[in-house]
């Protein structure tokens, strides 16, 4: 009995030390992408055997990284309604639900150019990917987005645009919640500013309402 009692503080400090240690990583690998592993200890505030007890090395804790972040991402993708719900208004959910995770996705694309490879992200940001141009492709055929680009390039081209308003809330040159980033998405896959605007109002709200009642 009393090793049970002693032994479950003990695992919860350990998943309470790992999640820091991860948190710590997106931070400031976000920041600096050649972060040292000390480093990174430091500004968890462990020390370098605790850290290395939870992830032996870099590929260890950039791994645990990924597989947190395609989680995250596939729980997202998951959540977005199927094609019962108006592609400009499955777009606007879409980018709303992808904004608070945002520096996890740009965290992955910075990495992949040095440390877990184009492949290993690209698996990562698939279920986001696909159900982006799967909503894409369903706004072209219900002539609610513009067709001049394919479904899949047009939806590389409003990722780049995401990554990019993410960075400029990041560096101060601009504020947003989701919201407005939402509305220059559906503005520049087709939809009027006024509608886009309108949309992306209700489906916020929407939102905030299925939050409070969860």
């Amino acid at each position: 009995m009393t090793k049970s009692v002693v032994r479950e503080p003990l695992r919860r400090n350990s998943r309470s030390n790992r999640a820091r240690i991860l948190a710590t990583a997106r931070q400031e690998l976000g920041r600096n992408p050649d972060v040292t592993l000390e480093e990174i200890a430091r500004a968890a505030g462990v020390v370098r055997r605790t850290l290395f007890g939870h992830f032996p090395g870099r590929a260890a804790l950039l791994e645990a990284l990924a597989e947190e972040a395609s989680e995250t991402l596939r729980g997202i993708a998951a959540g977005v309604p199927d094609a019962e719900e108006a592609p400009e208004r499955a777009l606007a959910r879409f980018v709303l639900s992808i904004w608070p995770v945002g520096d996890r996705y740009r965290l992955l694309l910075s990495l992949a150019r040095q440390d877990l490879g184009v492949q290993r992200v690209s698996e990562t940001l698939a279920p986001a990917r696909d159900q982006a141009t799967a909503i894409l492709e369903r706004g072209q055929r219900a002539g609610v987005f513009h067709d001049h680009l394919p479904a899949a390039v047009l939806s590389a081209a409003l990722e780049a645009v995401t990554l990019s308003l993410l960075e400029s809330v990041n560096t101060g040159a601009w504020e947003d919640d989701g919201t407005r980033t939402a509305v220059a998405t559906l503005v520049a896959a087709g939809v009027s500013d006024e509608v886009a605007t309108s949309i992306v109002g209700d489906v916020a709200s929407e939102m905030r309402a299925e939050a409070s009642d969860s």
